[in-house]
């Protein structure tokens, strides 16, 4: 594009004119009008499909122009300005330097001058820049002579890093010449190797900071990984070890191919086109991936949904294989200018190899191969490099891994099928060391997608939600870590139950497969866990499994859901839930596996999602399936008996605290079901609460369970209509969050509720004053002295803020009359709000529902409410008239949320 400057600016700047402030406000007008025309030209260019490069260079060269013509016309009201200009010179720095202008990126300038008439200097300066910022413009500076320069990159790499990029906009081309001499002489050459290490160490920081995985859920697309600053630190590294100025020298010096450095330009110009409309997009400069900028960033490139496939989906998959290409690239590079070289230790190199086997060596620690060609004669060693490296703990050699990355067309069928590749992968998965680590390796170099070609069908496959942190395939991956960080029994002491059965499991390798596999389903779109299961068949019939395995195998992936389904949405207390539950896994071994592929799940998803109250839940369903599979006969003992034996233990408890008539009476009002979902002792103290209701209308206690991370509140008063919808609106206007709750109404008109309940953050609330505003309000509210509908949307108005955007989708409600024998089940799945557990209760409540339990579970941001309930003469609801009611009321009342 020409920048026809002049048009905006006649005969500026010339003597005759009136003085500079004179004419600073038509020069002002005109550097805006300037500005605005072309940027307007550039963004309906980068509309139209133009390439993030060529706008990005635009961008650039238009910056360039104005900031030139300012320059001129500041320095020809200056008296002998031809000899301010010779002592002066106006260098781009940092990404401007590198001609890498977004819409709204910062530009940072160097003013570097001779070290005479500094005053003079320091004049232009201000004059450049106070233009430039009253145009909005994000501009840093710095003043600095050659000597400055030297000074200053050599206490901080930050600002050596920015010089690098230096480049020469106007000013003397003699001292900017004098710049590059002392930048290759006295900067570049000195410690070299200690500036690559720092860069490595700031890479290392940045990962941690911006999130240490390409598949982070909202990349930050300037410093995330597998971004721009990935790029930018592999060229500084080399501009560093090689001395060049472009990277095209790379291929000159034998460092990088040409197709190597075709995936850089076309990995920064893809980049730049994202990060252009991101700018455009929020009208500032932003570089966070959100939610809603993906799903503007889909529209924008034409992606389109497929049936269940969202085309955010599709859009972002794509992003995080060109993320991959661009982490594979900065690697290589980096890792070829960390390399010393070693002269002629080189040749004595071959001398102190130490050979493994195969034809493979170790040599400093890294696997290397000679002689290529033995991949081609024999390409089950593709295989055996990985089993080796893992065997002698060392990394594979650079040179290695290009071999794997060239030679992954050898991965056929027939590779597959080899029994001798296959004895060496479950080698790999039986290895008491380094097996995530090998599996992260494999999936780097590509090659686990072609040795399981039904893993390559998530391979960067994105679920457009915020509870699913990583891409299936890392996820999966970090699912099999969590299962070697038992056996290494890293939580031997926060979960030692998972530790003992990970350590007892008869085919380490068979569950790893299992738990690698058991999102394979997701590449096909709905019901996964059946589509994955179906192809885990073909997988065992591949690997030579015996028909056992296979079976565990399809059984593991086709149930892999229903372990947590059961755990945190049904009623554990159901004893003939709990058989069918039993019958279902059929062996203690599928029983085991399953818990533990259920753990690694929920744990791989990521560190928040693994809570203590789940935690709790799938032990107390593990240990009474357990129960039920090792006693064999499907059957409890009669619960007339049970009852009675409770009850004699109860009142063993307490008695000589009351008079045992007493506690028989409250005894005899308890149902059935009460006294066989509690141990004796957790019984006798609810007798001991509700024998208090006879002095006092409402007694309330509360335990923190601090290890577990909840409160156990119980709240006893008599029955009355709506009583659980008045409980979840006081814990909603006091900012508490309910897990689960026992409801539990006795034959005499007294209601015990156990709730489990935490902060929405998931901490232990243990401020009495807090809890002391609950019981104020519980008691305001049961005397009809205070509305709980206006306490509820107080705290709405006080909760109300300005949300992140957030993936959305359907609210569904399912009813479901079938699992439980004494009421019908009701699942709800939606966004959490705040209050929407007192809605969805009021709303039952206003339809004549009794709730007898409710478990609550919420992942991030969606909540998946489970109510047990009947209708008010204590029955299953059955009619589909009333059951389509149900429905179609609680969605209204969710949605009007």
């Amino acid at each position: 594009m020409e920048y026809q400057i002049d048009h905006y600016f006649p005969e500026m700047g010339k003597k005759g004119h009136g003085s500079f402030e004179e004419m600073r406000p038509v020069l002002l007008s005109a550097s805006k009008e300037y500005l605005g025309y072309y940027r307007e030209q550039i963004k309906e260019r980068h509309r139209a499909g133009e390439s993030g490069e060529w706008v990005v260079k635009a961008i650039t060269a238009m910056t360039d122009t104005l900031i030139r013509k300012l320059f001129l016309s500041i320095t020809k009201w200056l008296d002998n300005y031809k000899h301010a200009r010779e002592q002066l010179t106006l260098i781009a720095v940092g990404g401007y330097g590198r001609g890498e202008l977004n819409p709204y990126s910062d530009i940072d300038l160097m003013f570097l001058h001779g070290g005479k008439d500094s005053q003079r200097i320091e004049d232009i300066a201000q004059k450049l820049l106070y233009f430039l910022w009253d145009m909005r413009l994000d501009v840093g500076y710095s003043v600095r002579t050659l000597n400055d320069c030297i000074e200053m990159s050599n206490a901080d790499t930050t600002v050596k890093t920015a010089m690098l990029d230096g480049r020469f906009i106007i000013g003397s081309r003699l001292l900017f010449q004098a710049f590059q001499k002392t930048m290759l002489t006295q900067i570049l050459a000195k410690r070299s190797d200690a500036f690559i290490r720092e860069k490595l160490d700031e890479l290392k920081k940045r990962r941690d900071k911006y999130g240490s995985s390409i598949y982070i859920l909202e990349p930050n697309i300037k410093e995330g990984e597998g971004c721009l600053r990935d790029l930018h630190t592999a060229i500084w590294v080399a501009k560093i070890k090689y001395k060049i100025d472009d990277p095209r020298e790379l291929i000159v010096k034998g460092v990088l191919s040409e197709e190597e450095l075709a995936v850089y330009n076309a990995s920064l110009s893809y980049l730049w086109r994202i990060r252009n409309e991101m700018h455009y997009l929020a009208g500032r400069k932003n570089d966070q991936l959100t939610f809603d900028t993906q799903t503007s960033l889909a529209q924008f490139f034409g992606y389109k949904d497929r049936g269940k496939v969202l085309a955010v989906e599709d859009f972002m998959r794509d992003f995080y294989l060109h993320a991959t290409r661009v982490e594979h690239f900065s690697s290589l590079v980096i890792t070829k200018c960390a390399l010393r070289e070693d002269g002629p230790l080189k040749i004595l190199g071959y001398f102190t190899r130490r050979p493994v086997g195969e034809g493979f060596y170790v040599l400093k620690g890294e696997l290397v191969i000679p002689d290529e060609m033995i991949i081609e004669k024999d390409p089950a060693r593709l295989m055996k490099l990985f089993e080796y490296a893992q065997k002698h703990s060392v990394s594979l050699n650079i040179k290695v891994k290009a071999l794997v990355r060239r030679n992954l067309d050898l991965v056929n069928d027939k590779f597959r099928r080899s029994k001798e590749v296959n004895s060496s992968f479950f080698a790999i998965l039986r290895s008491e060391k380094g097996v995530a680590e090998t599996l992260k390796l494999m999936h780097h170099l590509e090659f686990l997608n072609v040795f399981l070609p039904e893993f390559e069908r998530i391979y960067c496959k994105v679920q457009h939600d915020i509870y699913h942190i990583y891409t299936v395939d890392i996820h999966s991956l970090f699912c099999v870590e969590e299962i070697v960080k038992l056996w290494r029994g890293e939580h031997r002491e926060d979960l030692p139950l998972l530790t003992q059965l990970a350590c007892e499991v008869d085919k380490r390798e068979l569950l790893l497969l299992a738990v690698l596999l058991h999102d394979v389903g997701k590449g096909e779109g709905g019901g996964h866990a059946e589509k994955g299961a179906d192809l885990s068949r073909t997988i065992a019939r591949r690997m030579g499994l015996s028909k056992e395995d296979s079976e565990r195998l399809d059984f593991l992936i086709r149930n892999h859901l229903l372990f947590a389904h059961i755990a945190q949405r049904r009623d554990l207390h159901d004893e003939k839930m709990i058989i069918e539950f039993a019958r279902q896994m059929g062996k203690s071994e599928n029983l085991k596996m399953l818990y533990l592929l259920t753990y690694a799940d929920i744990k791989g998803v990521g560190p928040e999602v693994w809570t203590e109250w789940k935690a709790l839940l799938l032990q107390e369903l593990y240990e009474k399936a357990f129960q039920v599979l090792e006693r064999g006969d499907f059957e409890f003992e009669a619960s007339s008996e049970r009852v009675k034996k409770v009850k004699r233990q109860v009142l063993e408890i307490i008695d000589d605290e009351y008079p045992a008539t007493v506690v028989k009476d409250e005894l005899k009002a308890l149902t059935t079901r009460h006294v066989l979902s509690n141990a004796p002792p957790v019984i006798a103290d609810h007798v001991r609460i509700l024998l208090q209701l006879e002095e006092k209308p409402l007694v309330l206690k509360v335990s923190h369970e601090i290890d577990r991370g909840f409160s156990s509140f119980t709240i006893c008063t008599f029955d009355t209509p709506g009583l659980f919808s008045m409980i979840t609106g006081v814990m909603a206007a006091n900012g508490m969050n309910i897990l689960g709750a026992h409801i539990l109404t006795n034959l005499n008109g007294k209601v015990l509720d156990v709730l489990q309940v935490n902060s929405p953050q998931g901490f232990v609330i243990t401020d009495e004053a807090r809890w002391q505003r609950v019981e104020d309000d519980m008691r305001q509210v049961l005397e009809g002295k205070t509305k709980i509908a206006a306490l509820v949307k107080k705290r709405h108005r006080a909760a109300f803020l300005a949300e992140k955007a957030k993936p959305k989708f359907p609210t569904r409600v399912e009813i479901d009359n079938e699992v439980s024998a004494d009421y019908t089940v009701i699942d709800i799945y939606t966004h959490d709000k705040v209050g929407l557990l007192y809605r969805i209760t009021s709303t039952l409540s206003e339809l004549g529902l009794y709730i007898g339990v409710s478990k609550v579970s919420t992942k991030v941001d969606q909540v998946a409410d489970v109510f047990y309930v009947k209708d008010i003469f204590g029955q299953k609801i059955i009619d589909q008239d009333k059951l389509e009611e149900i429905r179609g009321r609680l969605l209204q009342s969710i949605d009007e949320a």
